[in-house]
């Protein structure tokens, strides 16, 4: 009954495959939500975080989420703004690689901040001397753009297709996709240049000797540059893996 909906040229595989394929991300799933809960009922000192100790695995984690998400900005920076066409046949997949870490990301963003239910606060009643107001304030609204973004992938369903408005509306906002690439490319260029300027404002930095090394404004534009490094990596890594899995499991069908 669902056969429309599933793209062409693509089988179902069997209740045993999937789950075996879904039991690494369900036990993933299970991890984050214990660590999470202890983070919410004991205090985020369950990551050994502290005034001098700031950066504890649970934020390395965070910011490497970011950092890998990057992809998204960067990719989207190159084919839109500058006109790298060729980088069209990877872009929808730096989309959805960056709708996933950054979901994750805001997700341990509101561990991070410790009451989860008033995380709008950030944006009602802003502490503007926080670095974390203003990486929360671009991360969720970058969030957003990526889900604009994502937009277009959804419609591209055969069964939403054949709906005249739907197709219209997807047609749409390919022709507009610069404007969200460019303000994508803002948000992200100033939230991951935030990320490095924290190392200018922690309560103890024993790591630094002297100004400008590892400390605002170099750390600041060191973020952006790895980011930049880092999320198409993460990118072509993730896509060449997924031709690799998906050209044996169709090889495997089709033997």
């Amino acid at each position: 009954m669902d056969s429309a909906l599933i793209p062409e040229g693509v089988k179902r595989c069997s209740p045993r495959t999937f789950f075996l394929w879904t039991l690494p991300w369900v036990a993933l799933l299970a991890w984050g939500g214990l660590s999470a809960f202890l983070c919410l009922f004991f205090g985020l000192n369950q990551t050994n975080m502290s005034d001098i100790f700031a950066f504890a695995l649970w934020i390395v984690f965070d910011l490497a989420v970011i950092a890998l998400g990057a992809g998204a900005f960067f990719t989207g920076f190159l084919t839109y703004i500058i006109g790298k066409k060729e980088l069209k046949d990877i872009i929808n997949a730096a989309v959805i690689i960056g709708f996933i870490c950054y979901s994750g990301a805001i997700a341990m963003l509101g561990i991070d901040i410790g009451q989860p239910l008033r995380g709008w606060f950030i944006f009602w009643h802003a502490n503007i001397h926080s670095m974390l107001t203003e990486v929360s304030f671009c991360i969720t609204c970058y969030l957003g753009v990526l889900a604009i973004e994502y937009v277009p992938l959804i419609l591209e369903n055969r069964k939403l297709d054949e709906v005249r408005e739907l197709r219209l509306f997807g047609h749409n906002l390919h022709h507009i996709m610069a404007v969200f690439a460019a303000t994508g490319t803002f948000l992200s260029f100033f939230h991951q240049g935030s990320l490095g300027g924290m190392y200018g404002v922690l309560y103890a930095r024993p790591f630094a000797d002297r100004w400008g090394f590892y400390i605002w404004p170099t750390t600041f534009f060191l973020f952006i540059l790895s980011a930049i490094a880092a999320g198409p990596c993460f990118t072509i890594l993730c896509t060449k893996l997924a031709e690799k899995v998906i050209s044996r499991i169709c090889g495997r069908y089709q033997s």
